[in-house]
């Protein structure tokens, strides 16, 4: 995003560190300022390219191909959620592995753009095999897809049998764009508050430490999870068993539910496409957050931290701001002993 406040262009330990600091999108800017939230909702990168246009594309390939007729859906089968489960984990396997095989096994870019110099863990106890990828895609594969799946098995036997409401596209077209053009907004506020909640000690320490093992994190460590963190996570689906939807919305955010953890993850500031060009991939807000724990629980389009004060933009300021907090946290804690 645009900005104006400068940073050193490395880590103190290794390292890229972005030029600039981190800046939300001007969703929420006041004074609004209307030629900056035009550029940011149709540019490239922006709101809808490349990202939530992809998304879209993915969900509508799935839903005209893959996914069953509704009728089909009125009562649990392995006839149809076999498939369903086969589907999401061959999506997610290709996915991830694209960022994967070109960041960590080709090493294309090496370490340009990468916020911590070194690569991912292997012979570490910490990790599941003592291998910081294989635990990486063991979490993701044999708990986020069983459980993605189970939430679009549910929303679609629900919306079969008609006990969560849903909308036909022909008779309500703008609303049902309207709920496509907003679920990545619901995403982020959902994603924020059950962030903060499970960052409470208790499920911390039993839940969400999981995740937080990946200090240096690769494209696989986003949906690397407790299967409870798992439950909360895919949860932001049950939207859509409350408000009136089409099924294609359920499967439209559940796909970003997949996909997105790997674009927040996979470590790079900037991927490089050319002798001269490269692609800003905006996710040094959620390095942040992996590296000092209690900032950053959200992303860049909705302000929530900023408000909440959980910031952190990357800058020196920020830094020593946050160095305060630490001490007169354990300042408090040594007084309550």
């Amino acid at each position: 995003m645009a900005d104006t406040s400068e940073l050193s262009s490395s880590e103190p330990r290794g390292g890229y560190r972005p030029e600039r600091a981190i800046q939300f999108a001007p969703l929420f800017q006041w004074p609004p300022q209307p030629l900056a939230l035009f550029k940011w909702f149709f540019g490239f990168p922006g709101y809808l390219w490349p990202w939530t246009i992809f998304f879209i594309g993915v969900a509508l390939g799935e839903w005209l191909y893959w996914t069953p007729d509704l009728d089909k859906m009125k009562n649990f089968s392995a006839d149809w959620i076999a498939p369903l489960f086969i589907q999401n984990l061959a999506l997610l396997v290709v996915f991830n592995s694209l960022w994967h095989v070109r960041l960590y096994v080709q090493k294309a870019q090496g370490t340009d753009y990468k916020y911590n110099s070194r690569w991912l863990s292997v012979d570490n106890p910490t990790f599941l095999f003592r291998h910081q990828l294989w635990d990486n895609v063991f979490w993701s594969c044999c708990s986020a897809v069983p459980i993605w799946t189970a939430y679009q098995a549910v929303t679609f036997w629900l919306q079969a049998n008609g006990f969560a409401p849903t909308v036909d596209w022909q008779a309500h077209p703008i609303y049902c764009v309207l709920l496509i053009l907003l679920t990545p907004l619901w995403l982020e506020v959902h994603f924020y508050f059950t962030h903060r909640m499970i960052h409470w000690p208790l499920l911390y320490r039993y839940v969400h430490s999981l995740h937080h093992k990946n200090i240096n994190v690769g494209p696989w460590s986003g949906l690397a999870m407790h299967p409870i963190e798992h439950l909360i996570y895919f949860s932001a689906v049950m939207l859509y068993w409350i408000i009136p939807s089409h099924p294609f919305h359920s499967l439209f955010l559940l796909i970003q539910l997949g996909f997105g953890p790997a674009l927040q993850h996979h470590g790079f500031d900037r991927l490089v496409l050319g002798r001269k060009t490269t692609f800003n991939t905006d996710n040094y807000m959620h390095y942040l957050h992996h590296k000092y724990v209690t900032v950053n629980f959200g992303v860049e389009m909705v302000p929530l931290d900023k408000w909440l004060g959980t910031f952190h933009d990357g800058s020196d300021e920020a830094m020593e701001a946050f160095k305060k907090r630490v001490r007169e946290h354990r300042l408090r804690s040594r007084k309550g002993q």
